[in-house]
C-alpha cells in the first residue's frame, strides 16, 4: 500500500489493491508526485486510521511495517504519532533524502536504529538502499512472526469493533462523544481528533470500560474529524469515524448609539455569551458617506 502526504495525506492504493509485483510497479510508474508541506505526524496518523485496517487489506495475523520516505523536517509532531504506531506493535523504518532531519528520523523509527534509519543525499541514491532494506525487512518479519505465539483473532467485526458513534452537546469549544462498545471489551480506546482542513492531531487514551468522552479546548466554527479505535493486546479493532463542526462564537447583538455630541457617542449592546472582553473599532466614514 502507498500514501503520499503534504498538508493532506492521500492514499494512492491500499494493501488489497494489487496482487502482483508487475501491478505494483505499473502503479508506481503512473504515480504523480504530490508537492507541498511536510506534515509527517498527520501522515502517520492517516496510515494508521486508513491504511492499516482490515477494510484496506491489512491482515490481522500479518506483521505491520511502515516505511516513511521524507525529504524535509516535519511541520507537526511526528514523534507523537510515530510513538502511537510503535505502541501498537507497528514497526517504522525511516528513510531521509536531501534535507531530511536525521534526529527526527531517529525519533520516529523503531529500534534498533542501525537497521531502521537510512539517509541519502539525493533521490537517485535511493536505489543503493533497495538490496539492504529488502533483506532487513524480510528478516524482521520472520523474527517477529516467530515470536508470535498468541492466538490472534481472524477478523474484527462486531467482536472487536465499537459501533454507533454519536456526537452531541456541541458548543463553540467542546463536543461530547458516545459509542456502543464491542462484544469483547478492549484494553483501551484511542480517540484521535483534528481539524479537517489540516492541523496537529490530538489524541486521548481511555480505559476499555469507558465509552464516552468530552472533547474540550476546541477551535470555534471548525470542522473536526474524530476517530475512536479499540486497542487489544494483539490487535487494533476497526475504528469509528465522525465529522462535526463546532459552533461559531456568540456575537454581541442589538448595537445602539446614543448621547451623541460633536466629539463623543455612547455605544450599548446585548452581551455575547462567554465573552470576557470586547474590542471596539471606530473609524471615520469615507468621503461622501453619511456622517
Amino acid at each position: 500500500g502507498l500514501s503520499q502526504y503534504s498538508s493532506d495525506p492521500r492514499t494512492e492504493w491500499d494493501l488489497s489493491a494489487y496482487s502482483t509485483r508487475d501491478q505494483v510497479l505499473e502503479a508506481m510508474r503512473n504515480l504523480r508526485y504530490k508537492g507541498g508541506n511536510t506534515f509527517t505526524g498527520l501522515a502517520l496518523t492517516h496510515v494508521l486510521e486508513q491504511n492499516l485496517k482490515p477494510d484496506a487489506g491489512a491482515r490481522l495475523e500479518a506483521e505491520k511495517l511502515v516505511i516513511l520516505l521524507t525529504d524535509g523536517k516535519s511541520q507537526d509532531d511526528a514523534n507523537l504519532a510515530a510513538q502511537t504506531l510503535k505502541n501498537l506493535g507497528i514497526e517504522i523504518f525511516a528513510i531521509g533524502v536531501k534535507n531530511a532531519d536525521e534526529a527526527e528520523l531517529k525519533q520516529v523509527a523503531s529500534e534498533p536504529l542501525e537497521l531502521t534509519v537510512y539517509n541519502v543525499l539525493d533521490f537517485p541514491l535511493l536505489s543503493s538502499l533497495v538490496g539492504k532494506l529488502t533483506r532487513v525487512l524480510c528478516t524482521r518479519i520472520k523474527e517477529k512472526s516467530n515470536k508470535e505465539n498468541a492466538d490472534i483473532p481472524v477478523n474484527t467485526g462486531p467482536q472487536l469493533s465499537p459501533t454507533d458513534l454519536k456526537i452531541s452537546a456541541v458548543t463553540s469549544k467542546s463536543m461530547h462523544l458516545t459509542w456502543s462498545p464491542p462484544l469483547r471489551p478492549p484494553k483501551k480506546y484511542r480517540v484521535v481528533y483534528y481539524p479537517s482542513k489540516g492541523g496537529i492531531p490530538k489524541e486521548v487514551v481511555l480505559d476499555g470500560t469507558v465509552s464516552s468522552l468530552r472533547l474540550s479546548n476546541l477551535t470555534s466554527h471548525t470542522e473536526y474529524l474524530v476517530s475512536v479505535f479499540p486497542i487489544y493486546d494483539t490487535v487494533v479493532g476497526d475504528g469509528l469515524r465522525g465529522v462535526t463542526s463546532t459552533l461559531p462564537l456568540s456575537p454581541p447583538r442589538s448595537l445602539r448609539v446614543s448621547e451623541l455630541s460633536h466629539n463623543s457617542m455612547r455605544l450599548s449592546w446585548k452581551a455575547a455569551q462567554g465573552a470576557t472582553q470586547y474590542l471596539v473599532l471606530c473609524s471615520a466614514a469615507p468621503n461622501g458617506a453619511e456622517d
